[in-house]
């Protein structure tokens, strides 16, 4: 039996907005194409034609999560996930292995409460072989599941669980499930599952998973892209259709718990602030007052101007962090708000005031500015998401979920149509029927940090008293303005959105001429407040634009960046043009933004990656080079407390000037349309000189270093393995692409196919070059169970050096690279985003307009030789450092065993705390 649902039009191309003040956004201009199948062993097939690039996006919904899962079976849903990677009967290899030959993009797999999915975007023509591997996992999966995959894939996914849980705050999704739903619930136990119910699968466990839930009857496969649907529908009928329907299942009813009274808990987490949440049990997703909730989270916590934003961050600076978001479930979703409480505040008044703001929303819910602004960006949001076909949020999930949870691809409409007819009443309603229902407080309190101190105390007798005290890349167009500012556009059609950035040659690398974190708090602080908008204006004007606008910095370039849509183009432009030329650097805004970089340092001094990227510059270029500050450019506590408001200043007067800086535009628009607008905007803005940054060789000598950063009770090792290498075209940087994806880059590369699918010590590793104009750091990374960490740096060692020796690059790698890396293209600039980021690139690294463009063609024309020969040009295995964040007392003698010239304890600055330690047989730490 066939049915076909034919929609009225696609809101991407045609729809108009009405413009005064702002946008006046309607659920009934939102209407997406597609056709619906429902084929005779009952899979529900959904097909949505997208014809600007050439890719398809295939989805695939099963409506089976951990909500089927039984009490003592917890995880199996998820397990089962990872499981379907791993081969099938008729195709019994890594699926990454073969979506990565075709150029798959969106490529993932991923589980909740209540559905598992498996997505990909691929380049038309390997639609075939996509439908191919996702039907024969469907139908024809046991043959291939035996035991020793079962525990690879049980390895795998009790690392990603150990990787989640020593996280900071990393257990609170586990609290607040086992808190939230009594004991039997189907939502009373995590997805990820039990590591003893994990440990307790059994093969025949795994099978009769499959047997119970992955029938064809209980999928929906969505299908978006450059198709035609008829092929479609004869494909997917040829590929699904001899697959059983599969056992019928019981639908779960709606079961929202009744949480009598407030419950209140507290623990302890290695964590930098104290965390206050609550909680409360709330409506199924897709109803009405679901979609209330979505709104009254973006008006309590969404931007600058909202409520708990503005009171706690913005305004009284108590809290460094507020959030609020719905958590929707099928049968019961929950409504979750929390702040992290800055150092020195009380956290049990600022609870009371962040129940006082509750429930002054409860008794008088938003107003209609609040309203109009939240609605604007709920559909702003949507419309972006449907400029992709794949992935999260694209049109093939949107259609896919709504198909796999109310039985109507359409019923997006219903849930807009929720939105758009809210008023101040209903939000104001739903707030007082759930939130005075009883909720539970979790509260979250940092570890205490302790210290030894060294002591002279001579413990052979008692101390003397002492005296009594008390105690697909576009074509590009380039202009310049009169005042020295280059100008480049990439057209293209048939989307909504306009991409700007601002980029300004300057970045961290500006820091060695002023203080560590400059460039990261005057960006910061350019978007809040000119000479006619406030930092709450400037916010609230983006958000009736349906417009995102952000300003940074990474080690070359500062940025400044608005994302807009096409119809509020010009208005985005005066806001971006006014931000850029007339920034004021309020004294207020100063001081918060400079406590609140304070809090970032310290957030990443307790984060173990962010701990070894902080420090690992210092020693790969040394001292007093413009890049030996760390990575993520916050600086150090000590630099930033004494920045001021005049530091920031004369970052800006210094270096953003237009002839030091190129305008890059991605949308549908003519540089003949483009210039004038431009000139207008910024053909007043006066050129200056500016000064220049000098790089000189990197002043260090060390190799085969261990810099270790202890963690106690770490769970995980983290490791990061690696030296400079040359800088940015002094080598070729399509084979090292491609060196790169072999030994490190991809899924499937040797360094990750070794730690986490042959000895499943880690859920993932990796390798890459990191950016930078100059000398960069090639670099090898993971995170590890502790138990492993020694064992792991054997592993990295042999990896590096039998690629340039033993084990160099074959030719069935390269042309596995070469061909993910060139499929992939299309669906690589999919968005105007991702087209923008390229082209900041050639800018960023002076690179031709067709690089990209010639990009194919010199991928495809590389030789395996070329791959060898870079592999040996980059990767030095007598120069490598390491970097380790993890328990030194679990680790410490199996270490001194790993032949390290030096070990140096340092602290999450890069500052020694001993001396460096000879590790021989004579000397020990």
């Amino acid at each position: 039996m066939k049915k076909i649902i034919t929609a009225l039009s696609v809101l991407l191309l045609t729809t108009q907005f009405c413009y005064s003040q702002d946008f006046e956004f309607k659920a009934s201009d939102i209407d997406i194409k597609y056709e619906k199948f429902i084929l005779p062993n009952g899979l529900t097939l959904l097909i949505h034609e997208d014809h600007k690039a050439p890719i398809a996006a295939v989805n695939v919904w099963y409506h089976v999560g951990s909500k089927n899962e039984k009490p003592g079976k917890s995880g199996f849903a998820h397990l089962f996930e990872h499981l379907m990677f791993n081969g099938s009967e008729n195709f019994n290899d890594d699926y990454f292995q073969a979506l990565e030959r075709i150029g798959a993009t969106d490529l993932n797999g991923t589980t909740n409460n209540d559905r598992t999915n498996y997505f990909q975007n691929v380049p038309v023509s390997a639609l075939d072989q996509v439908l191919f591997l996702e039907s024969d996992r469907m139908g024809h999966l046991l043959g291939a599941i035996d035991q020793e995959k079962l525990d690879e894939q049980r390895g795998v996914v009790q690392n990603e669980k150990r990787q989640g849980e020593n996280q900071p705050y990393g257990m609170q999704g586990d609290y607040l499930t086992k808190a939230m739903y009594p004991k039997g619930h189907p939502y009373s136990w995590t997805v990820i599952g039990e590591m003893k119910d994990l440990n307790a699968a059994s093969l025949e466990d795994v099978q009769e998973w499959f047997k119970s839930y992955y029938g064809a009857a209980n999928a929906v496969v969505a299908v978006a892209g450059d198709i035609n649907p008829k092929e479609v529908y004869q494909k997917v009928l040829s590929y699904f259709g001899d697959i059983p329907a599969g056992p019928t299942i019981e639908r779960q009813e709606v079961n929202i718990p009744v949480h009598n009274g407030d419950t209140y808990q507290v623990y302890q987490d290695r964590v930098p602030e104290t965390r206050v949440l609550f909680a409360w049990n709330t409506p199924q997703f897709g109803s009405k007052e679901d979609l209330h909730f979505d709104l009254i989270s973006a008006v309590l916590t969404s931007g600058k101007n909202s409520r708990l934003y503005k009171k706690f961050v913005y305004e009284d600076q108590t809290a460094s962090r507020v959030v609020s978001y719905q958590a929707s479930s099928e049968i019961a979703s929950r409504f979750i708000t929390y702040l992290n409480v800055k150092s020195g505040q009380d956290a049990d008044k600022l609870k009371m005031e962040l129940e006082s703001e509750i429930n002054d929303f409860i008794a008088n819910g938003p107003t209609s500015e609040e309203l109009k602004r939240v609605k604007a960006a709920y559909f702003s949001n949507f419309i972006k998401g449907l400029e992709r076909i794949g992935g999260f949020g694209g049109v093939s999930d949107i259609l896919a979920s709504n198909e796999t949870y109310h039985g109507d691809a359409s019923y997006y409409k219903t849930q807009l149509r929720f939105v758009e007819d809210a008023t101040i009443e209903d939000l104001k309603n739903t707030a007082k029927k759930w939130l005075t229902k009883g909720k539970h407080v979790l509260v979250c309190n940092p570890f205490p940090e302790y210290v030894v101190e060294k002591t002279t105390i001579d413990r052979s007798k008692l101390p003397k008293l002492g005296p009594q005290k008390s105690s697909s890349f576009p074509e590009l167009q380039r202009a310049e303005l009169s005042n020295g500012l280059d100008i480049v556009l990439a057209k293209r059609t048939g989307v909504p959105t306009v991409v700007m950035s601002l980029v300004v040659d300057a970045g961290y690398k500006t820091d060695y001429l002023s203080s560590p974190g400059t460039a990261d708090i005057a960006m910061n602080l350019m978007d809040e407040g000119s000479k006619d908008f406030s930092s709450l204006q400037i916010n609230e004007k983006l958000q009736l634009l349906g417009a995102s606008l952000s300003t940074y910095s990474n080690q070359d370039l500062s940025v400044v960046d608005i994302n807009t849509l096409k119809q509020s183009f010009d208005a985005s432009l005066d806001l971006f043009a006014d931000v850029i030329l007339n920034p004021v650097f309020p004294e207020s805004e100063f001081t918060r933004l400079r406590d609140q970089q304070i809090n970032d340092i310290k957030r990443e001094k307790s984060q173990p990656f962010s701990m070894a990227l902080r420090v690992m510059n210092k020693y790969m270029y040394g001292e007093d080079h413009p890049y030996s500050n760390p990575y993520t450019g916050t600086g150090y506590v000590e630099t930033v407390e004494k920045l001021t408001r005049e530091d920031a200043i004369k970052f800006y007067d210094t270096w953003v000037k237009p002839n030091n800086s190129t305008i890059l535009v991605t949308g549908d628009m003519e540089m003949s349309e483009l210039k004038p607008k431009l000139q207008k905007a910024f053909g007043k803005w006066k050129k200056a000189d500016v000064p220049s940054v000098t790089f000189r060789a990197p002043n260090t000598n060390s190799k085969n270093t261990l810099y270790l950063m202890n963690r106690p009770e770490s769970e995980q090792s983290i490791i990061i393995a690696g030296h400079l290498t040359e800088k940015y075209g002094d080598l070729s940087e399509v084979a090292l692409d491609q060196m790169v994806s072999i030994i490190g880059g991809d899924f499937t590369s040797r360094i990750n196919m070794n730690l986490r699918e042959d000895k499943h010590w880690s859920y993932g590793a990796g390798g890459l070059v990191l950016g930078s104009k100059e000398e960069r750091p090639f670099i090898v990374y993971t995170s590890v169970q502790t138990d492993k960490t020694a064992e792991s740096v054997t592993e990295i060692r042999k990896e590096i050096s039998e690629f340039v020796s033993t084990r160099p690059a074959t030719d069935e790698e390269v042309e596995k690279v070469k061909t993910n890396q060139v499929l992939k293209l299309p669906g690589q600039w999919e968005t105007n985003s991702s087209v923008n980021s390229s082209i900041r690139n050639l800018v960023r690294y002076n690179l031709p307009d067709d690089y990209y463009q010639k990009y194919d063609k010199n991928v495809r024309e590389l030789s395996v030789d070329d791959v060898r020969k870079v592999g040996k040009q980059v990767i030095k295995p007598e120069a490598v450092n390491w970097f380790m964040v993890g328990d030194r007392a679990k680790m410490a003698t199996k270490l001194d065993e790993l032949g390290f010239d030096n070990i140096i304890e340092i602290d999450a600055d890069g500052k020694p705390l001993v001396p460096a330690v000879k590790t021989d047989t004579e000397i020990k730490n």
